[in-house]
């Protein structure tokens, strides 16, 4: 197993890089698992993710954010060796998924069991991402977010991320194409996601499931924007009359323009249009305690 930690970490810096590497490696090592743990930021995380198969670790575990699980999991698609997470960064959103809890000792604890189950990717233009990619609203509050965090902490950082942003959507003409379909709309927002987040607490009670589901959010005016804008990122959308919501394994957005900002697992990066999405089943290894709720689906099907 290799085992690679962000050192700039909040949690990291806070224990200690040396202590926290000691206590991740004497948690995970046992008789039959040899554990090697590094610190790295930035191009050294993903060097190191990226040559971990071919130096053949059989499980790589992250503990970092969103964004470096998702260059993990494009790495990792479509080969045998697992991906295991340790949840380090600001939403943790797969992490949240499976119940790994926040703290790192219950997380150490979570994943010793956990075992591999295949899970669903998304791509976007063909690269792989594990959970949302968002045009738009989301990819405005990606960009605002980075911003704030900086300079004003997490909660109150999302805060004026979320102002910011409502205010920064412009109103944009979409056209999404579903099972060769059009779905012409007035939007200020467009949200694909890798299986739908039906579940309380904005968790997905399928990783496997096969499909995307896609929240497009119509515009309605500023009050409207935040209001819708709130209403998916805590899970209460599925009542709000201005997002509609399709199903698919595959769609296509269109739009009058060349480029757009697109929000995809928290990175905010600039996409050449139509936006191609589709679903990648069983596409990756992720480690998964044995608890979590994913695994009746997962059991139930293989039954």
């Amino acid at each position: 197993m290799l085992v690679v930690l962000n050192a700039k970490a909040g949690r990291v810096l806070d224990l200690g890089a040396e202590p926290v590497r000691r206590q991740v490696e004497a948690a995970l090592t046992r008789a039959d698992l040899d554990v090697q743990v590094v610190l790295a930021t930035g191009e050294e995380m993903c060097r190191q993710i990226r040559e971990a198969p071919a130096a053949g670790h059989d499980i790589v575990v992250v503990g970092a954010g969103d964004g470096t699980l998702s260059y993990a999991a494009s790495v990792l698609a479509g080969t045998d060796t697992v991906l295991g997470i340790l949840p380090l960064g600001t939403m943790n959103l797969l992490a949240h998924d499976i119940g790994l809890p926040r703290d790192l000792d219950g997380a150490l604890a979570a994943l010793t069991d956990a075992h591999p189950m295949r899970i669903d990717l998304g791509t976007i233009n063909g690269r792989p991402f594990h959970g949302v990619s968002g045009v738009g609203f989301f990819s405005q509050m990606a960009l605002a977010r980075e911003q704030a965090r900086e300079h004003h902490g997490r909660v109150a950082g999302w805060l004026i991320a979320l102002a910011k942003a409502a205010f920064r959507a412009g109103r944009f003409s979409l056209e999404l194409e579903i099972s060769g379909v059009s779905h012409p709309v007035e939007a200020y927002a467009a949200l694909v996601t890798v299986n739908a987040f039906d579940a309380p607490g904005l968790h997905r009670s399928r990783l496997d499931g096969g499909e995307l589901e896609v929240l497009v959010a119509e515009d309605r005016g500023t009050l409207a924007r935040l209001k819708a804008g709130a209403d998916v990122l805590v899970g209460a959308w599925r009542d709000n009359p201005a997002i509609h919501r399709f199903t698919s394994p595959r769609l296509t957005i269109h739009a009058r323009r060349s480029r757009a900002w697109v929000a995809t697992d928290g990175e905010a990066t600039r996409e050449s249009l139509p936006l191609r999405y589709a679903i990648a089943p069983g596409a990756l290894r992720l480690l998964v305690p044995r608890g979590a709720a994913q695994w009746r689906h997962h059991d139930e099907e293989i039954t």
